[in-house]
């Protein structure tokens, strides 16, 4: 049953003018908060992209995913500090446009949305390709179409409907993974009845050339293949603008990332190298985890896992278009995008920004089949580091809102950067060797995605300056924290305390 949303309550106070709904509504409980919070770690590419990573670090990718999933910690931890003082729905763009500077909040806004809408067809066509193999009557751009056309009625009807299907979609992917560990992890330790695991062993970890066998540079090369995995972390803190409680919704998610990362990426990524030699060709094949079931004489694992995955394609999709169009939302209500995006209908959604999400994904999803090889090649690889980008701007954000919210509000410094700022700059030079490590990645199309995203980036900052300087939009006379940062530039500059 779908939740409804509280038709008296605006979430973050975002009603205003010209807005028939009062702006968006705390529609989302704290049960769809937490589940929204696990399941946004738990992306399509852990099943699928694995077993590349795999394949060129061994049993080493553990340290790859290990360090990738530190720097997460830490941007999280970040993003997590501004969020509990400041929940919006334009998460870490409205913090930046706060703390940097307009430039900011417009730039790393229409990037992150330009990733997703992006996302959207990738996950589509993925999506679609399963579907298609159990049903081939269907074609597969049908099935693109019937899955893009289900998932943004669900966003339109409510901010509970899309609550209540990720909710189920996340559950199912927790589910999966937990039943994964558990299985397989008795399978290592040979306390499984009934099942043959002979390769199965912690010997599979430092066996077969070695722990590290391509040589510790395989880490790093590892990091590059698994970081954008991750994407989707962040989305908690956008839909906690949406649900009952934000700052102790935004609070509990941000506390919770470690464990949530050390099991269902380490755990789950362990237990595969350890039941199968790195080496084995069938990880290559049929994929990290269909192999790891397949060697424990699970019947029909390539079955069970096209189901899981297509969960996951279906939960990113889900949250995608949710995400996008909320970023559009934030960026219409900061005057940094048509005043159209920030309508709602009289329940708290954001239509012409959902409708535009998704007409653009659709483009993409044509592109994808039209122009495979030139187009849309562009497309993923222009959006391939956004990532990486949006990482950066948290990092920079948090280092002057630390001292904005210090000033203002103490009191919401509920959620606090460890080791600030010594902790902040160590994770930006991270990330930034991290982007120059890609800058020598030929092998793995590196280099070809950080230009293309560096010139995308270029292009959308200097529409950003333009703007800026031209005047468009009245902006504040000074940053800071506020009930709703999403609040137009042209109504009262309001301050929290």
């Amino acid at each position: 049953m779908t939740s409804q949303p509280t038709p008296t309550k605006a979430a973050n106070g975002h009603g205003g003018p010209g807005e028939p709904g009062g702006g968006l509504h705390a529609g989302l409980k704290n049960r769809h908060l937490s589940m929204i919070a696990i399941g946004g770690v738990i992306g399509a590419g852990l099943f699928v992209g694995s077993s590349s990573g795999i394949a060129t670090a061994g049993p080493g990718i553990l340290l790859s995913y290990a360090l990738v999933g530190t720097l997460v910690v830490l941007v999280m931890r970040m993003l997590g500090e501004m969020s509990a003082a400041n929940p919006t729905s334009g998460s870490f763009s409205a913090h930046a446009d706060r703390a940097l500077g307009r430039w900011a909040g417009f730039s790393i806004g229409w990037l992150y949305w330009f990733f997703w809408v992006v996302v959207l067809a990738v996950e589509a066509t993925a999506g679609a390709s399963i579907l298609e193999g159990w049903i081939p009557a269907v074609p597969q751009w049908a099935w693109a179409l019937i899955v893009m056309v289900v998932l943004t009625a669900t966003n339109l009807v409510s901010v509970g409907s899309y609550g209540e299907f990720e909710f189920w979609f996340a559950g199912i992917k927790v589910v999966a993974i937990g039943a994964f560990i558990v299985i397989g992890g008795l399978a290592i330790f040979g306390v499984l009845p009934g099942v043959d695991a002979e390769q199965a062993g912690l010997s599979n970890l430092t066996g077969h050339g070695g722990f590290l066998p391509n040589g510790p540079g395989a880490i790093l090369t590892g990091v590059l293949l698994v970081v954008f995995s991750f994407m989707g972390s962040e989305i908690a803190t956008l839909a906690a603008g949406e649900s009952e409680d934000p700052q102790r919704a935004v609070t509990k998610s941000t506390n919770s990332i470690i464990w949530r990362i050390g099991v269902f990426y380490l755990g789950s990524i362990f237990v595969v190298v350890a039941l199968l030699p790195w080496n084995d060709p069938s990880i290559k094949e049929s994929g990290s985890y269909v192999a790891a079931l397949d060697s424990l004489g699970i019947a029909h694992a390539g079955q069970i896992m096209n189901f899981i995955v297509l969960t996951s394609v279906l939960s990113c999709l889900n949250s995608g278009l949710y995400t996008a169009s909320r970023m559009a939302f934030s960026l219409g209500r900061r005057g940094d995008a048509p005043r159209a995006f920030a309508r709602t209908t009289k329940r708290g959604v954001p239509l012409i920004a959902i409708i535009v999400s998704v007409v653009f994904g659709f483009v993409a999803v044509f592109f994808n089949y039209k122009f495979p090889d030139s187009v849309f090649l562009f497309l993923v690889n222009s959006s391939g580091a956004v990532a990486l980008f949006v990482w950066l701007v948290i990092c920079f954000s948090q280092l002057r809102m630390r001292k904005i919210i210090q000033r203002e509000a103490p009191e919401k410094l509920v959620v606090k950067m460890w080791l600030y700022p010594y902790l902040t700059w160590a994770t930006a030079a991270l990330i930034v060797f991290v982007l120059g490590y890609m800058l020598t990645d030929t092998e793995h199309d590196g280099r070809t995605t950080v230009l293309l995203s560096l010139l995308v980036a270029a292009v959308v900052l200097v529409i950003a300056v333009i703007r800026q300087k031209i005047g468009a939009g009245v902006r504040p006379g000074a940053a800071s924290v506020q009930a709703a940062s999403d609040e137009p530039r042209d109504e009262e500059h309001v301050k929290v305390g």
